[in-house]
């Protein structure tokens, strides 16, 4: 079997076109990733790539892990699936001890407490969050490929210093770092092509070992993560590049959708490919999306892969206080849940951190469990660690009991009882955490042991495979981004929430409304958005993407009302 046959006609286009400069733009639900790992598997099939020579970048080391067990199961070992800056960090460990004839510098654990002390030294008192500030505006700088003197001209400002301090902040930042012969994140990357520009040797060593890159969610890349990967790529030709402009969230961080979107002006000769067909979600959702980004730069016309002629279409309600939107967000998905729904299917998405408490205390009240996304990852949870070593203990002197009563064994002396606590706290999320881990048990095949179950364990926490728990997920916009769920919540679409207040000016308005995007093509099957008219003692509009997707929408049913019985408070368009 090819590795070209489960792909459409767009997808086996992209993936069967193995030189040369490549670009795949990729809507929503597109199967960008499965584009990238069936490219990468035909390319070894047919010889044309030894995998020891693929090098697949990412930007986060769990898409790293997907890509890499995605490969592994279309039988290709061996491709160097890694982060920009751990693909930066392994070279830089690897050629320093032979250029300098001493081992790589350490990277800094907390750019905040070395600010901290450089501001000690300066005898200048920032609060936590000022520095938290600056330590980002670093970042932005670097990443951005500016010296300190560049930063400044640019008149970029921070709560708390003034211009003079910001400046000599960061000269001190940096002579610390010097003196601990330390690097920090950035640096990383600056200093691994620092390297490559400044030794021929380095360069074509790094050439030898690298002939085919293929580069993930292309539109977040940075002027620093570009350079890098031309200096990776040096004259070759093998790039292929993946990405979505219209998912461009992360400008404040530096990123630039113009790498992508000019990708064609500067490669006249590359073959350019547009996955346009959505497996995800339904046409009601998919057309409140293209709606929301018509006109863009670089959108693209998602169109549904299958016939969803009597799918319902993305509902609006208004509620009087953000604590009444909370609760009927709950009792929707309370009498969802009760209608058969496993929590794990559901999603509450929101612009900030900070409007997630209400939500869980008005869920909790329902007796609802949840998670939330950025918290401490499955496999780092103490609960699962000690379940891991207890397993591996147990794996030593194996009984006679089998393996799936013997897993039951050990987590129910770690804690696991037959009914869960009450949802809303820290022994619910132990317990839940315990549950998924016999929930794996209770899948593996028939021949698994202790042994081999807690190796797989291990590996999965290696390329952060993290189960799937029985909660409803609470999450940001930022982190949700690559993950779906078949029924979704978009909590605050009001002025000042999304858009966040902060978001002045065109292009910072267009940031806000990408990422209204992101949250609506999470949804599969159905789509909420809510909004409340208080905030505190304030009163707020509805958020301007309501009205551009209502303006578009109306007379084809993109949106309706939700019904005055559906859910408690006042309902409006």
């Amino acid at each position: 079997m090819s590795a070209l046959d489960a792909l459409d006609e767009r997808q086996r286009e992209a993936a069967s076109v193995l030189r040369g400069p490549v670009a795949v733009l990729a809507g929503a639900g597109t199967g960008k990733t499965r584009v990238i790992t069936h490219r990468i598997a035909h390319g070894v099939d047919t010889g044309a790539y030894s995998p020891s020579r693929v090098m697949a970048v990412t930007f986060t080391a769990k898409a790293a892990g997907e890509l890499r067990g995605r490969l592994r199961a279309l039988g290709v070992e061996g491709v160097a699936a890694r982060t920009f800056h751990a693909a930066a960090l392994a070279q830089l460990n690897f050629f320093w001890p032979t250029l300098a004839g001493s081992p790589a510098p350490s990277i800094i654990d907390n750019k905040v407490r070395m600010l901290g002390q450089a501001a000690d030294a300066m005898r200048l008192r920032p609060s936590t969050a000022t520095l938290r500030d600056i330590a980002s505006e670093i970042e932005w700088r670097k990443v951005s490929m500016l010296s300190i003197d560049q930063h400044a001209a640019l008149g970029r400002t921070v709560t708390g210093v003034d211009a003079t301090q910001l400046v000599e902040l960061q000269r001190a930042y940096e002579a610390l770092k010097d003196e601990r012969h330390q690097l920090d994140f950035e640096d990383v990357l600056l200093a691994c092509a620092g390297m490559l520009e400044a030794e021929p040797r380095v360069a074509a060593s790094v050439h030898e070992q690298y002939r085919h890159f293929t580069v993930d969610e292309f539109q977040d890349v940075s002027p620093l993560q570009n350079r890098l990967l031309e200096l990776w790529l040096g004259d070759r030709r093998d790039i292929c590049v993946v990405g979505d402009a219209s998912q461009t969230i992360y400008s404040f961080a530096g990123a630039e959708q113009r790498f992508l979107l000019e990708f064609g002006r500067r490669h006249p000769d590359a073959t350019v490919v547009r996955l346009e067909t959505n497996y995800r979600s339904q046409a009601p959702i998919l057309a409140a999306a293209n709606a929301l980004m018509h006109g863009r730069p670089g959108a693209l016309e998602l169109v549904p892969a299958r016939d969803s002629f009597s799918a319902d279409p993305p509902t609006v309600t208004a509620y009087e206080t953000e604590g009444e939107e909370a609760a009927g967000i709950a009792a929707e998905i309370a009498a969802r849940i009760e209608g058969g729904t496993s929590p794990a299917e559901i999603a509450v998405l929101y612009r900030a951190h900070s409007q997630s408490g209400v939500l869980q205390q008005a869920l909790a009240a329902q007796g609802i469990p949840t998670s939330v996304l950025g918290g401490t990852r499955f496999f780092s949870m103490p609960e699962v660690r000690q379940a891991i070593l207890a397993l591996r203990a147990a794996a030593v002197a194996p009984t006679e009991q089998g393996f799936l009563p013997g897993v039951q064994r050990v987590l129910r002396e770690l804690g696991l009882t037959d009914e869960p606590p009450a949802a809303g706290g820290a022994q619910r999320d132990g317990w839940e955490a315990r549950r998924a881990i016999l929930r794996l048990a209770e899948e593996a095949g028939p021949h698994e042991t202790l042994r081999s179950f807690s190796d797989a364990l291990m590996a999965r926490a290696k390329d952060q495979h993290e189960p799937t728990l029985r909660t409803v997920t609470l999450s940001t916009l930022h982190a949700a981004k690559g993950l779906e769920w078949p029924h979704v919540h978009l909590a605050g679409w009001a002025e000042g929430a999304l858009p966040i207040s902060y978001a002045t000016g065109f292009e910072a308005i267009d940031e806000e409304r990408r990422l209204a995007y992101v949250g609506v093509t999470r949804a599969a099957r159905t789509l909420s958005l809510s909004w409340s008219r208080t905030a505190g003692r304030g009163e707020r509009a509805p958020s301007r993407f309501l009205a551009e997707i209502g303006t578009a929408a109306r007379g084809t049913g993109i949106l309706r009302e939700t019904p005055p019985s559906a859910t408690p408070g006042r309902r409006t368009r």
